[in-house]
């Protein structure tokens, strides 16, 4: 496999990698994870994120932030681009395609699109220029990589859009998108500490009621159930992949009252969180 390609400039780092059967073990762990990730992986291959379980039957990328991955089986040549907040996020301000839009840390919890043949083809090309452009020693060399970077997550905006919200939004809701992209947002940034729908609503400006019904016109899940969703995610990471006792972990996600934590967990997942540390071994498999 050809070595890593790193591009570093005080903070900014940027970096692509080429993985096959060969070394696919290199991607897991926590080598990037504190890295955003745009991950092009061909079909046939077999991996987790968080607590899901994937098949591609058609080449995707996935889009990843602090998510769990977990490479299991692939015979083709996936690419992984990795670059922190620094080269990219804090340049932008189209919220769209910035590192909390629609592809990363939405509430649906769907990190992938799927590419037809014309766009693996357009995909694979952007990946070749931020090659070509990493073993350049031009000074423009930064600027490049980041043009290249915002078309291919501008591509996979609209096929994620096709692919996940089209079945989901009327003619009529045109401003729905914007909602879910900005809660989802939101989401993430205080799962923590505001557990209730009207907190999220107030930093959307707008009344829970009003909250609640044009998430009903995205047909899917409810503000409250979202936020509980988010909540759940956190507690499987850390009951998962931490020594945090049960205790600690209730703590973290910001509740004062460790039992109540413990019943929430309970009545959502069918499983205690002590059970769910011990035994967990599997989760929802997807073909795609």
């Amino acid at each position: 496999m050809p070595p890593p390609l790193i591009f570093e400039d005080h903070y900014k780092r940027l970096g692509l990698e080429v993985f096959s059967e060969e070394n696919l073990e290199n991607v897991n762990g926590n080598k990037f994870r504190t890295d955003v990730k745009i991950f092009f992986i061909p079909a046939g291959y077999e991996l987790t994120v968080d607590f899901n379980h994937y098949k591609t039957k058609k080449p995707s990328l996935f889009f990843l932030t602090n998510q769990h991955l977990n490479i299991e089986k692939g015979k083709e040549e996936s690419i992984l681009l990795y670059y922190n907040r620094d080269f990219y996020c804090i340049q932008i301000h189209d919220r769209e395609v910035a590192c909390d839009g629609l592809l990363f840390h939405n509430v649906f919890e769907i990190p992938f699109v799927e590419l037809d043949d014309t766009e693996t083809k357009l995909i694979k090309e952007l990946f070749q220029n931020i090659k070509i452009e990493l073993q350049a020693k031009d000074s423009s060399v930064e600027e490049m990589i980041r043009t290249y970077v915002k078309q291919m997550i501008i591509r996979a905006t609209r096929q994620w859009k096709k692919q996940n919200l089209n079945n989901k939004i009327t003619k009529s809701s045109g401003t729905e998108p914007d909602l879910f992209r900005d809660f989802s947002r939101y989401l993430e940034i205080h799962f923590r500490e505001k557990h209730n729908v009207a907190d999220y609503a107030e930093l959307l400006h707008m009344a829970p009621k009003t909250l609640a019904h044009k998430f009903r016109n995205l047909n899917i899940d409810s503000p409250n159930q979202l936020i509980i969703n988010r909540i759940l995610l956190e507690a499987k990471r850390l009951l998962f992949y931490t020594d945090k006792p049960v205790k600690e972990v209730a703590y973290d996600l910001g509740y004062e009252d460790p039992a109540y934590f413990n019943r929430l967990f309970t009545s959502k997942t069918g499983s205690t969180p002590a059970y769910f540390k011990k035994n967990y071994s599997t989760g929802k498999k997807y073909n795609i």
